[in-house]
């Protein structure tokens, strides 16, 4: 009898280890473990988005525990839009769709565009794999502007630009705005390679575009003084690229708050470059996890070297609260939006 009950007692003491220790290998089991995440791009493939997206992904594996499988999925459509809405509205808040788009994301919400039917203040931001860089306005030399008086002298000068509403057009018509510009013709229809054989052929007089972009695809034109740099707008304020850090500053030429607050919300809204996003709702420890996982990705040098290596220029990252904290401070002055409206419409500019 006394050899029955102590192997029933080893029986039971064998069943309550085995749960124990099954409860705590479960435990400890990583959420994302045999898990696969879908990357969500806003856009087509083969894009800078993709590009950015793909330097980022085997980081972002490595340090999530449990290193599930990630995939890119692209969802073109809208400036980004569809997709966001899509991972708005559809996508479970479980931390497997995470959507990764370009500066539309706030821009179109703000603007009240057709199509958004998203909540900019609802969702959650993980970081961006950079942040905008500074824009500049150029002319080509044989148009002759080598001073800002002979630029505002000039009537009709010819701005290039890809689409209306396009940060580029947006952005050269803010600088032909504040410049003074008499009667300027944005001119549009190209591709950025395709602008920059316009302006070397004559066909346009100036145009905007990132600094950095500039720099790196136009290195001999610049070399070989083949441009007349006008004027630049910083982004994050008061931080020029350092190739046109001598450059007037745009913000100078502003004449009171409203076209101030102007520039401010072109800046905003180009700070996130690049953001990566969640649904509304997905459970706090779930975000810890891939904001920390993201912060992890952004410091590794391989990133970096990726990075450069695929886009051609240094990441400049952005942490999910950074991230978040751009979008809080957005200027939403009626007033303003409506001015920048706009500058992002195909209509005459506005008096000052």
């Amino acid at each position: 009898m006394a050899t029955i009950r102590a192997s029933l007692a080893a029986l039971a003491l064998t069943f309550i280890c085995s749960a124990f220790f099954s409860n705590e290998v479960f435990s400890q089991t990583p959420y994302f473990q045999n898990k696969t995440i879908t990357i969500l791009r806003g856009g087509a493939p083969g894009g800078s988005g993709d590009m950015q997206a793909r330097a980022l992904i085997p980081y972002l594996k490595k340090y999530i525990p449990g290193n599930p499988t990630i995939i890119i999925e692209n969802m073109p459509g809208a400036a980004g839009m569809k997709a966001v809405n899509h991972a708005y509205s559809s996508a479970k808040p479980d931390g497997l769709t995470i959507t990764a788009v370009g500066s539309g994301l706030a821009s179109g919400a703000v603007l009240g565009l057709p199509g958004v039917r998203y909540d900019i203040d609802k969702l959650i931001y993980l970081g961006s794999t950079e942040h905008g860089d500074p824009y500049v306005f150029l002319s080509r030399k044989e148009a002759g502007f080598d001073t800002l008086e002979k630029l505002r002298a000039a009537t009709g000068v010819r701005v290039g630009a890809q689409t209306v509403g396009h940060a580029v057009y947006i952005s050269g018509r803010i600088f032909t705005y504040l410049l003074g510009l008499k009667d300027p013709k944005i001119v549009v229809g190209f591709g950025g390679v395709e602008m920059d054989l316009a302006l070397a052929r004559g066909e346009i007089d100036a145009r905007a575009n990132s600094a950095d972009t500039v720099v790196r695809r136009n290195a001999e034109a610049l070399n070989k003084g083949q441009f007349n740099v006008h004027a630049t707008l910083t982004i994050p304020k008061g931080k020029p690229h350092p190739r046109f850090a001598d450059v007037l500053d745009v913000d100078t030429l502003t004449r009171n708050e409203r076209e101030r607050q102007l520039v401010s919300l072109f800046r905003a809204f180009l700070y996130p470059r690049w953001p990566y996003v969640l649904p509304p709702g997905t459970p706090p420890e779930i975000v810890k996890t891939l904001r920390d996982a993201m912060n992890k990705s952004f410091k590794d040098p391989g990133f970096a070297q990726e990075f450069k290596k695929l886009m051609g220029s240094e990441p400049s990252p952005l942490s999910g609260e950074e991230v978040e904290s751009s979008i809080r401070e957005l200027p939403r002055d009626p007033e303003i939006v409506g001015l920048y409206k706009k500058m992002a419409e195909n209509a005459p500019l506005p008096p000052r």
